[in-house]
């Protein structure tokens, strides 16, 4: 299989970033597929889907309750407005368009959080779906400053953060650490940060890095073997290949104790060049965007190819 031609046989989201960033192709190149997103494929089936309030599904980080129930259906539904905002952002949607603009005025002024009825860019309480929501702030031009100092403040005495602190846990958890990482250095490639955002995320990263993106730190035995799987949408969930693509946008060298992660990623490379859906977190979607778990992946396969491309940079 030519690996980069299949993966230019595919959506506009995918295909503009193939041209970037493994094809290193000119600007106005991967920019004009880039624009796309929001007339063809995906990109436009997710605007099409948009309520007249701006919403999705009626909710923020859940449907309304008359679209929650549906019988046998198994995990969360993904198809509310925060989830629904992850995967344009993760398409790369372009957020200047007048289209997404609109949307994102509507969602300021009428979409609130389930928990306490908070506006959607205020932020709520779990550091899980503030990190997300300062990622996507920032991305669509929003004001989030005050969930950044509350994420500050939140953080934990082992250098990560944990949804369950506010009912006294004092051990981080990997899934939402990796979130309000994201979410950090989002805010600090768009604003320069602060001293005390900077040295957060770096001990954010520290907690990690000190467990080696997936090993216990007390024992070294792996913390959760589904971690070692790759999915994508990702969600809220946290696995070894986000961690590392993760690293790989924060700019730095591969640190030398990722090194076990990277050589994770590099044998899950099929014989035909791609690497695998493995591990979907099941809910209800507005559409697939993959033949399934166990078939060759087009997400995975360009995130795993930007990472290891990064770790050939450095001469990892």
């Amino acid at each position: 299989m030519d690996v980069l031609n299949w993966l230019l046989d595919a959506d506009p989201a995918i295909r503009w970033q193939v041209l970037r960033d493994l094809m290193h192709a000119p600007a106005e190149v991967y920019t004009a597929e880039r624009e796309r997103i929001a007339t063809e494929g995906w990109g436009a089936r997710l605007l099409a889907l948009q309520d007249e309030d701006g919403q999705w599904a009626g909710g923020a980080c859940f449907p309304a309750s008359s679209l929650q129930t549906v019988p046998g259906e198994q995990g969360q539904p993904w198809i509310s407005t925060l989830p629904t905002l992850q995967l344009l952002w993760g398409f790369g949607i372009d957020p200047d368009t007048e289209r997404m603009r609109r949307g994102i005025g509507l969602i300021r002024d009428h979409c609130c959080w389930e928990h306490a009825g908070q506006p959607f860019f205020s932020g709520e309480v779990e550091p899980c779906i503030n990190g997300r929501t300062v990622a996507l702030g920032v991305y669509f031009g929003q004001q989030v400053d005050d969930i950044v100092a509350r994420l500050l403040e939140e953080q934990l005495e082992d250098g990560g953060w944990n949804c369950d602190a506010e009912i006294g846990s004092c051990r981080s958890s990997f899934a939402t650490t990796i979130n309000v990482l994201e979410g950090l250095l989002a805010h600090e490639r768009a604003t320069g940060g602060s001293a005390a955002s900077i040295a957060a995320r770096r001990r954010g990263e520290e907690y990690l890095l000190e467990r080696k993106l997936f090993r216990r730190k007390s024992t070294g035995e792996i913390v959760d073997p589904a971690w070692l799987q790759f999915s994508f949408p990702v969600r809220w969930h946290y696995d070894v290949l986000r961690a590392l693509e993760y690293f790989r946008l924060a700019g730095d060298a591969p640190d030398p104790r990722m090194a076990e992660a990277i050589d994770l990623l590099r044998s899950k490379r099929q014989p035909d060049g791609t690497w695998l859906l493995e591990n979907t977190h099941p809910g209800r979607v507005h559409f697939t965007l993959e033949e399934g778990d166990g078939r060759p992946s087009r997400w995975n396969t360009l995130r795993a190819m930007r990472v290891l491309n990064w770790c050939g940079q450095f001469g990892e």
